[in-house]
Parts: C-alpha cells; sequence; structure tokens
C-alpha cells in the first residue's frame, strides 16, 4: 500500500486504520478532495480550494485538523510517506495533519506505534508481553476477539540499545519466515482445525496491513503443504482460498515464537458503531475523567510524597461485580511530556468527600501503575466487586498539565470525582472576652468619634476605623469596602446594617484568631502558607474549602490581600454565598508578615 520514506510507526498505524473502513472515514471524511484525493476519478473540481479536514483523537477529545493541499518533497518526491499508488494522497495528507498537531514533521520522530493507534481510532491501547504467558496470551485473545477492540501483533527488538531500536522503526528488516519488525500485524481470528491424522492444531489469522512484500512464509501459510492435511470443507470454513491480499495462517505455536507483543486497541461503544467489522462484537463499558494537576492544588505528586500526596485528583470507582478492568492515564503534556502514573485503593461505595491526608498513611495500595514519561499508561487488574480510590498523579508534586483517565470494564460501572462542599463548620466569629483588656480600651475612643449618636458605624465608617486601628499599612489595605460590607451583613443581628462596639471587639478578635491559624499553618515558619496547605487552613479558622474552587483560581493570592481575602472566604460562605475569585500572578503561595502577627498578639 506505502512506499514508507518516514517512520515506520506511522506507516504501519495507518495501515491499521486503512484497514477499519468505518474508522478510517471517522478519520477521514469521504465528502471532499480533488477526485477523491487525487485518484484516477478526474481533474480537481470546480469547488476544490486545496484544504483539506481530518479528524484525530487528541488530548482526550476529537478534533478537526485542515491542512493545505501543499506536500514537502526532495527531487520530485514525496519527503516522507508516499504511497505506492501515485495518484493516491491521503497518506502523505493525513501525515501533515498529524504531525500538525505534533509541531512540526520532526516531532514525529518521538512517536510510537501505540500513541499512534490511539490517536486514529480514539481507543485506549495496552500492550500485552506474548512470551511472558503464551497459555494466558491465548486465553485472552479469545475474551478480546468477543470485544470492540482491534488486536495488532508486532516483532520488537528486546535490545534496549537505541540506536537499534531507531534502525528497526525505519529499516525494512524481515524475520527468516518473511514477517516484518516494527509493523503491527492486525490479527482477526483464532481457530482450530483438525488434519487427517486426527491432530488438532491452533491457528491464528492475521493480516499485512501494508498488503504485499511482509507476508508470512512458513508452516500453514499460503499454499504451504500443511494444507492437504486438512480436509476440504475445514479449509473452506477458513476461507483459504479466498483470503484478501496480505492475509495468512500461522499456527499458534509458531505465532508465539513469532511475534512478541500484541498492542491492542480498545473502543467504547460509541466510536464502535462506526466501524461495521465490529458491530457483532461485545462492548466495552467505559467511563471518562478528565482534569488537570495544578501546582499547590492538585499536584501532590506520587504516593511517596506523603504531605501532599492526597490532594491530587480522587475518583471513586465503583464496580458492581468481580470485574477485569483497564486503567488508562492519559496526559496532554506532549513538548514536555510528564512523568505519570495512578494508584488504587480499596474504598468504601458509600464514601462521598475526598479522603485526608491520614488514609494513605495507614492504608496500603492495591494497584499500582508504572510510571512513565510516555502520553499514556495503561494497567489491566482484576477487581472484586465493591468501591475503589483511582489517584493519577505526576510523579513529582507541583508539575503541571491536564490529563484524560479512561476505565474500561465488560460489565457496568460508576466513576466520580471525590470533592468535599464548602460547609460551614462553626461560628465564622470569635466573641471577644467578657473582661475588656486594655487591647479593647484604645479602640473604644476612635470607634465612638466615628459613631452616630446610637454608638454604631456602618461599612464606610467601618472601612474608616479599621484604616485608624489595624496596626500597619499591609493589613490597612485588606481593610476594602467588599469586605467591610460583608462584615456588616454577617454581625449585624438587628437588620439596621450598622454595628455596634461589642461587634467590633469581636471582629477584632477574630482577625487576630484567623492570622494566628494560617501561622500554624506555616510549619516553615517563613511566612509562607503552601497552597496544599491552605484547606486545611480553612479547616481550623471555620469552613473547608474544597478542590475545585481552587483548582479554578478562586482563591486570589496576591500576597497584599491576603488579609482580605481570609475574611471575605469566611464571610461569604457564613452568608450562604460562595465567593467568586480570579488568581492573577498564579503563585499559589500565600505571605503572612510575621511582625503583623506579633504586634496583634501583643495588643
Amino acid at each position: 500500500m506505502y512506499d514508507c520514506a518516514g517512520d515506520k510507526w506511522l506507516v504501519s498505524c495507518l495501515g491499521v486504520l486503512h484497514l477499519s473502513k468505518g474508522l478510517f472515514y471517522r478519520v477521514v471524511p469521504a465528502d471532499q478532495g480533488f477526485g477523491n484525493f487525487g485518484e484516477a476519478s478526474g481533474s480537481p473540481t470546480a469547488e476544490y480550494a486545496g484544504v483539506f479536514r481530518f479528524r484525530l483523537w487528541w488530548c482526550g477529545a476529537w478534533v478537526e485538523v485542515l491542512v493545505d493541499d501543499r506536500l514537502p518533497a526532495v527531487h520530485g518526491r514525496l519527503a516522507f510517506i508516499q504511497s505506492r499508488h501515485s495518484d493516491q494522497f491521503w497518506p502523505a495528507l493525513l501525515e501533515k495533519a498529524y504531525a500538525k498537531l505534533h509541531g512540526s514533521y520532526e516531532a514525529l520522530k518521538y512517536g510510537t506505534l501505540l500513541d499512534g493507534l490511539s490517536d486514529l481510532t480514539g481507543g485506549i491501547t495496552e500492550s500485552i508481553a506474548i512470551r511472558q504467558d503464551p497459555t494466558g496470551c491465548g486465553r485472552a485473545l479469545a475474551k478480546l476477539l468477543d470485544m470492540t477492540s482491534l488486536i495488532t501483533c508486532t516483532v520488537n527488538n528486546n535490545n534496549n540499545n537505541q540506536q537499534q531500536q531507531q534502525q528497526i522503526r525505519t529499516s525494512n528488516e524481515k524475520l527468516a519466515n518473511g514477517i516484518q519488525m516494527g509493523i503491527n500485524y492486525r490479527l482477526y481470528a483464532i481457530e482450530r482445525v483438525e488434519t487427517f491424522g486426527g491432530e488438532a492444531i491452533q491457528l491464528v489469522k492475521l493480516r499485512n496491513p501494508l498488503g504485499p512484500g511482509g507476508e508470512y512464509i512458513g508452516a500453514w501459510a499460503r499454499g504451504s503443504l500443511e494444507w492437504d492435511e486438512v480436509p476440504i470443507i475445514e479449509r473452506d470454513r477458513l476461507a483459504v482460498r479466498n483470503m484478501a491480499e496480505g492475509e495468512f495462517w500461522i499456527s499458534y505455536s509458531d505465532f508465539v515464537k513469532t511475534f512478541t507483543h500484541l498492542e491492542v486497541v480498545h473502543l467504547d461503544a460509541e466510536t464502535s458503531r462506526d466501524e461495521p467489522s465490529l458491530h457483532s462484537k461485545h462492548t466495552w463499558q467505559m467511563k471518562l475523567y478528565q482534569g488537570s494537576w495544578r501546582r499547590g492544588v492538585t499536584a501532590g505528586g506520587c504516593r511517596n510524597n506523603q504531605e501532599t500526596f492526597h490532594i491530587n485528583p480522587q475518583l471513586h470507582l465503583i464496580l458492581s461485580e468481580m470485574e477485569e478492568v483497564i486503567v488508562s492515564l492519559n496526559q496532554h503534556s506532549i513538548m514536555e511530556p510528564k512523568v505519570i502514573g495512578f494508584t488504587a485503593y480499596t474504598l468504601p461505595k458509600s464514601s462521598t468527600e475526598s479522603i485526608n491526608r491520614q488514609f494513605f498513611k495507614k492504608n496500603k495500595s492495591l494497584v499500582n501503575s508504572q510510571y512513565t514519561n510516555s502520553r499514556q499508561v495503561s494497567h489491566r487488574c482484576l477487581l472484586e466487586q465493591g468501591g475503589y480510590l483511582l489517584i493519577p498523579t505526576t510523579f513529582e508534586p507541583g508539575q503541571e498539565t491536564n490529563f484524560t483517565l479512561r476505565v474500561y470494564s465488560n460489565k457496568p460501572l460508576k466513576l466520580k470525582l471525590l470533592d468535599t462542599v464548602p460547609t460551614l463548620i462553626k461560628s465564622a466569629i470569635v466573641k471577644a472576652p467578657a473582661l475588656e483588656g486594655k487591647g479593647f480600651s484604645q479602640y473604644e475612643a476612635v470607634f465612638l468619634q466615628l459613631a452616630d449618636e446610637h454608638k454604631t458605624v456602618n461599612a464606610f465608617e467601618l472601612q474608616e476605623l479599621l484604616e485608624a486601628c489595624l496596626p500597619n499599612d499591609y493589613i490597612k489595605s485588606c481593610a476594602s469596602m467588599e469586605v467591610c460590607r460583608q462584615v456588616v451583613l454577617t454581625m449585624d443581628n438587628s437588620g439596621s446594617g450598622r454595628l455596634e462596639f461589642n461587634d467590633f471587639k469581636d471582629l477584632m478578635c477574630s482577625l487576630k484568631y484567623w492570622q494566628a491559624a494560617f501561622k500554624n499553618h506555616t510549619k516553615e515558619r517563613t511566612g509562607i502558607l503552601k497552597a496544599e496547605r491552605l484547606r486545611d487552613a480553612l479547616i481550623e479558622v471555620a469552613i473547608f474549602e474544597g478542590k475545585d474552587p481552587l483548582q479554578n483560581g478562586s482563591i486570589k493570592l496576591n500576597l497584599s490581600e491576603v488579609m482580605a481575602e481570609i475574611i471575605f472566604d469566611v464571610l461569604k460562605l457564613f452568608n450562604k454565598k460562595i465567593p467568586e475569585y480570579h488568581d492573577s500572578d498564579k503563585r499559589h503561595v500565600l505571605q503572612l508578615n510575621y511582625s503583623v502577627i506579633n504586634n496583634w498578639s501583643s495588643g
């Protein structure tokens, strides 16, 4: 089908796609072209605009990519993928669209077969080592052939030498039996036949996606003598005389000796509907979650980081019965991929809120994926009926990127994000001591100067009062009009919109208490409150703030407005209103001035 002048992994992926016509036309829409991509159907149409569109699965969604018809060439030949049929250009145009997503043709050098299969089909991919357990592999194949999965097999060099691996990616090296290395052969069936002598032989049906030139030439190949030992009715059942170009049979014993890995693409119900050859198969049940790791908020790193691991996104997986599931984590960082993976714990079905740090210190993990900087990490595991906690993470804390996590199962399943709804745990206001100390007498004279004849102040007068009473400009700048309005709304029990001096004393006590709470959570005594500790600090002062508001940048972290945000958060929630903020500087730290706290404490 192709004359490969570029990366063979991509050529192999395009070949697998071309064998699945329904999926092919999802990626390569048929209603376009200059005579259907240059095939011998005539000259360019009058509506031809030199633009082609393709659909690729990218960063967790199907995206449409537009490219023009200018293709790189050297000495009159296409520089990269080129079809053997000179009037077919869809492979080169699709390669250009794929390179556009990656940023350049050069970037395709670092692609992989599994990534390519996923991007072209929208499924999750799984690699299974054949020779580790040949018998178990046979049982797995029998199950996979009954599911909406595309099964391919390949020969990979077990040598870890990168130079040799690169040579395989670009060469046309063959084994002695004619099988090409580095090519994904499509696997269609496993059948058992019986010879005239009564011997039962298990056969595997494969197809070379690149057409002729890489066909098997060993036992049970097309036209081999072994077929003479099989009854004609069996040969007709296996369509030996009517096999398509590139198709062949191979015994299972030779199959496990020849191929090293199964590379499987699992398709969900929606995607598999486009492929007619999968309509009779059982569909995978799939649940998807798309999220992000944000420094100080949801990027806690792997389980080695005990102090921050719990802030990672927490997903609750519920299985209705014992089942083998496949979990796939895909990161959206293409140019600078992070080392990613996931961990799973047993968790009761009834759990509804996020799990705290202590849980992970007391409980052992049940499932641990490998951690790698690949775009996707997949792991198959057998789980009992019940609930599980999935924690997708980067290996190092503080690394930021978006991700997509998908879980596939034969049976129904549920997947949801665990989070804690912001709630008021206790009163937001700390009452002043009954016995007035000298610390409050210094405020009373100023209060009475600004108060009306009823010895009360409104929001405007409260702002002026705070500017006079707060210890320095750093704190004074926090007394915004919006904060003062919230204070009055919270503390005014009469509905007059005004506060008495006792209310003002309660406010001053509350401010000192809130600052002290933040001081308690700056363990390094540097005046820096890390964002991952903010939730614990808010619990201490009155509220618990869920992850979502933090992740959406709803906590303003401008250092000069820390105190205002503390007050604003607590009082808004106290008044049953959820605030909306904007994280303008993205610093994700809160800084407190210890001299200010000390001054307040001494007062």
